[in-house]
């Protein structure tokens, strides 16, 4: 089961980063999955999957933000 509000938040989160284009690794992956054939809101959901295993490191494992780990696996996505 999916929980509703907490995707909309994570969603927002994405939406945030491209807007602000900070960091620019999530606009230019957003860029790439539409160019590859997905639509807008899969290419945010995958990328907000990668956004939530850096913040689960960061809160759980109590690991600092690691900008280049998060830019590799955004790149990574196919």
């Amino acid at each position: 089961m999916v929980n509703k509000h907490l995707q909309r938040t994570i969603l927002e989160v994405v939406d945030n980063q491209v807007n602000a284009n900070d960091p620019p690794i999530t606009r230019i992956t957003l860029e790439r999955l539409r160019k590859a054939g997905y639509i807008e809101r899969d290419a945010k959901k995958k990328i907000a999957a990668i956004l939530l295993e850096e913040m689960y490191d960061v809160l759980k494992k109590e690991k600092e933000f690691d900008e280049k780990r998060y830019t590799n696996k955004l790149s990574a996505l196919k």
